[in-house]
């Protein structure tokens, strides 16, 4: 049996292209509202903490990356860090606790009023990602989600100044493939309300 596989590559990308057309609508306003939000943190001397499991904390760390050294243009570092990077406070959490805090003990920790939390999380449901916007929360935290599938249990957790940005679709790697361009436009957005246009 033989498979065209130029056919199905072709086909993700048309999917993939389809999908970040179908979701500007509803995604350009909410987004545009957490670069304000992360924008006004990090001039209060706040940070942005982010979170998320597999892609998605590859995801939050990618973000942290460009924050803390740079996006597209030189200017210097901004207050970001993944919680997903330490393996001895991860580790030693889900041992001595559960996987569940993982992250929430970390905010609860680190968070300050001033800072943002990012929550990634395809399904919204992640229950360390959910523990994680509680925590934010408890420490007076704004919350940016970043989620699809309908924002499962996170969309049902945000506050009235959390931004929730969740992608219109079901499938894991398009909602992924949407999350990464989200972010490039988070961080393309915070450099020009803070540097200005090119």
């Amino acid at each position: 049996m033989s498979i065209d596989l130029v056919a199905r590559v072709s086909r993700h990308f048309s999917d993939s292209a389809q999908t970040k057309l179908a979701a500007v609508d509803a995604l350009a306003q909410p987004i545009a509202r957490a670069t304000e939000l992360m924008v006004e943190c990090l001039l209060a001397s706040g940070k942005i903490l982010a979170c998320g499991n597999g892609g998605s904390a590859a995801d939050s760390q990618h973000f942290a990356a460009e924050m803390l050294n740079r996006f597209e243009r030189e200017r210097p570092g901004l207050a970001a860090m993944a919680l997903t990077t330490d393996t001895s406070t991860l580790t030693s959490i889900a041992n001595d606790y559960d996987y569940k805090q993982v992250f929430s003990k970390q905010i609860l920790a680190l968070g300050q009023p001033n800072d943002v939390l990012l929550a990634i999380s395809t399904s919204g449901n992640s229950p360390n990602v959910v523990a994680a916007v509680r925590a934010a929360h408890e420490r007076e935290m704004k919350v940016v989600a970043l989620t699809g599938r309908g924002g499962g249990e996170i969309g049902k957790h945000l506050a009235a100044g959390d931004v929730h940005l969740c992608v219109p679709h079901n499938t894991t790697a398009r909602i992924q493939e949407v999350h990464l361009l989200t972010l490039h436009c988070l961080c393309d957005g915070i450099d020009c309300l803070l540097l200005g246009t090119e």
